[in-house]
């Protein structure tokens, strides 16, 4: 197999994340990226010497546990663990897809170890860091307003950042408190919003509604995004990345703040309040309680208060 058909396979292989597995187009999008890596180290490293001791090139089919040490090894030289981690998972799921349909006879990345990884402590800001962060920001314009909108949201919702950029006007139900979000696999779940939050969104709204410019701007194909940038379309993550980042260097912040960093305070801060792991888990959309559990590290502080206030034998 050549380079060429090599790159259909992975084609076809994304195309099935999306219309068997139902992946959202970022996943799709990731997993695309990272095998269009692996293509290109491995087409510039396919030769080989024949039984002759000739020079020759070899073929996809011939590419083993070997090569795909080495290609970790490459990887190793500019990724972090867990970055390479998930690049050998998407690995083995293409071989996996490759030898269900007839195109590979075995899948060399089972063969293969993931690298040890070690434990990630998540970035997140103390209540009085958040609520410093929160009440700094000017709502004297349209800007500020939706600023303020937007990280209150995130705090209050511990949603991702990409899932607030898809929310629409329509997603948000003021009566009850509650917001609709589409999650990773296109997975909807339903999650509760403060009353700060919701004030928040409703003073931008108002003041948005009122400008004469949104008025005679197109509207999003994709519906009436809840937030805007200045050109009245739906706001990216990446600029709402930029605007955090900004805010906490006015705020006098040392380490870089990422929207990330607003759900892993509202996961901490919920969990040190007492909140159920599992609920907490409903909240935050993960599929499994391991990935939830990584923030239960925060809490020891206060475990070991509680601990050396209670126990007769400390």
């Amino acid at each position: 197999m050549d380079a060429t058909n090599l790159k259909d396979r992975v084609f076809q292989f994304v195309e099935s994340l999306s219309s068997e597995k139902g992946y959202s187009a970022n996943t799709c999008r990731a997993y695309e990226q990272d095998l269009a890596e692996f293509v290109g180290f491995i087409t510039k490293n396919l030769d080989s010497l024949d039984t002759q001791g000739k020079s020759r090139p070899r073929t996809f089919d011939e590419v083993g546990v070997n090569d795909i040490r080495a290609y970790l090894a490459m990887l190793h030289t500019k990724n972090q663990k867990a970055t390479i981690a998930r690049k050998l998972a998407a690995l083995r799921s293409f071989y996996r897809f490759l030898t269900k349909h007839g195109m590979a006879q075995i899948n060399p990345a089972e063969l293969v170890r993931t690298p040890k990884q070690g434990h990630f402590l998540p970035t997140y800001l103390s209540v009085d860091d958040m609520f410093r962060l929160l009440d700094s920001l000017d709502t004297s314009h349209l800007a500020g307003l939706r600023d303020r909108a937007i990280f209150e949201t995130l705090y209050s919702t511990g949603i991702r950042v990409s899932e607030l950029t898809f929310l629409d006007v329509s997603h948000v139900d003021f009566s009850k408190g509650l917001i609709r979000v589409l999650g990773k696999g296109n997975k909807e779940r339903i999650v509760p919003i403060g009353n700060k939050a919701l004030e928040s969104i409703l003073r931008y709204r108002e003041k948005l509604e009122s400008d004469e410019k949104l008025q005679k701007a197109k509207k999003d194909k994709k519906g009436n995004p809840l937030f805007l940038n200045k050109d009245f379309s739906r706001l990216s993550a990446r600029s709402i990345a930029r605007i955090l980042d900004r805010i906490a260097r006015e705020c006098g912040f040392t380490m870089a703040i990422h929207p990330h960093a607003l759900r892993h305070s509202f996961a901490t801060h919920m969990l040190d309040a007492g909140a159920d792991l599992r609920a907490v888990q409903e909240l935050l959309g993960h599929q499994s309680l391991s990935t939830t559990q990584k923030y239960t590290h925060v809490s020891i502080d206060r475990l070991m208060e509680t601990y050396d206030k209670a126990h007769p034998r400390k």
